[in-house]
């Protein structure tokens, strides 16, 4: 923009600079003042101000990282884009060899979509490009983080559906984002996107839990409400349950790392794993309270043996949902398991929570919850060979 035309050297030279990866600055002087915002004619140019681009250490590391998640980057300057290209490939960035002069983007919004979609790297990127480009990647179906520091990024950081500011950048960047680094560094992205997925995945598994609990417990009421039966459980026996099978392995899978990504759809999935899972136990629990109530067996008797079979099947649940199995995934179902044997070889345990073994019907108890827990895997298997053909290869 300073250089005349007629100084194809010094272009060539300027060029040459830009493309060892350095920003290259022109000072040039006139005989005439300014005319406005037009230059003056005569421009001659005195020297080249070069400057030398740091990359942190761990940048590398970084878009490796998001490279395997599945995140694609993309590099939007000011600067010239042989500049950008070359500290983009010293940094790791795939494609980075390929930049585009943000001065010949369409201005058509498909179009510009579809070539910010196709390539990573742009330089001489105006504010209001950078805000269309955002806004094109939106409008292809893209979920867009945008990282930023100059008052240039402002319009693209409150359009995009993440807007992530620099501690370190202009007041107006950091206003508008809904995410600050405070140390300013861009590898503090990583753990930032771990901790959003664990919140996000965890709070499904253990909504899984509280909602199959829900339904389980509503079917049995209508159900025994409907017949005039007493309810199959007291409230000491719902303690065990909401203990072992939901409370304490809740409280752990909750902070439990998990790096599942994201999926829209949160209601949706938890309902069509918590509606059969809490009917195939709802179901199986009824069946054995009354055929022990059938059997003519004592009222706590029955009851023990719906809560046998539904801690058994709340277990499987728990063990279901806890997929894959880690070793600290294991000690924890382990310990539950191991409190749960022991609700019955202390008799002042089994007095205080009233529980008795049905010893004539122990063995369709027992069938019973096999069955049900069968039917619990099966469905679960069915559910996971269903999502995987949704989702394609």
């Amino acid at each position: 923009m300073v250089l005349p035309s007629g100084h194809q050297e010094r272009l060539a030279q300027a060029t040459e600079l830009a493309a060892s990866g350095r920003r290259i600055l022109v000072l040039a002087w006139a005989a005439e003042s300014l005319d406005g915002e037009s230059l003056p004619p005569g421009l001659r140019p005195a020297a080249f101000i070069v400057f030398a681009e740091r990359l942190r250490s761990d940048i590398t590391e970084t878009i490796e990282y998001f490279a395997a998640q599945g995140v694609a980057l993309k590099v939007i300057s000011g600067d010239s884009p042989l500049t950008v290209s070359a500290v983009a490939a010293r940094a790791g960035m795939p494609q980075a060899g390929d930049p585009v002069d943000a001065r010949d983007l369409p201005e058509d919004p498909a179009a510009l979509g579809a070539l910010v979609e196709e390539r990573s790297v742009f330089g001489r990127v105006s504010r209001h490009q950078k805000q269309a480009m955002v806004r094109a990647l939106r409008a292809r179906g893209h979920t867009v983080a945008m990282t930023g520091d100059g008052v240039n990024d402002v319009l693209a950081l409150k359009l995009a559906d993440l807007g992530i500011a620099m501690g370190s950048g202009a007041p107006a960047t950091r206003a508008v984002a809904e995410l600050v680094l405070l140390d300013g560094r861009f590898a503090t992205l990583p753990g930032v996107v771990a901790e959003g997925r664990r919140v996000t995945a965890n709070i499904e598994r253990v909504a899984n839990l509280f909602i199959t609990k829900t339904v389980w417990a509503t079917l049995l009421a209508v159900a025994v409400g409907a017949m005039l039966l007493p309810y199959p459980f007291l409230p000491r026996h719902l303690t065990i349950i909401d203990t072992l099978a939901i409370g304490v392995p809740s409280f752990f899978l909750a902070l439990a790392p998990n790096r599942r990504r994201y999926r829209p759809g949160f209601a949706g999935r938890v309902l069509r794993f918590a509606i059969p899972a809490g009917s195939i136990v709802a179901a199986a629990t009824f069946a054995a309270y009354y055929l022990a109530r059938a059997a003519g067996l004592p009222l706590t008797q029955q009851r023990t043996a719906a809560t046998l079979v539904t801690l058994t099947h709340s277990l499987c649940v728990l063990v279901l949902l806890a997929m894959p199995l880690t070793w600290r995934r294991i000690v924890l179902l382990g310990l539950v398991v191991a409190a749960t044997v022991l609700l019955f070889p202390v008799s002042a345990v089994r007095n205080f929570y009233a529980l008795e073994l049905p010893r004539s019907e122990i063995g369709v108890t027992l069938l019973i919850a096999a069955v049900g827990a069968a039917a619990l895997i099966g469905f679960w298997l069915l559910t996971r060979r269903t999502a995987g053909a949704a989702r394609g290869p």
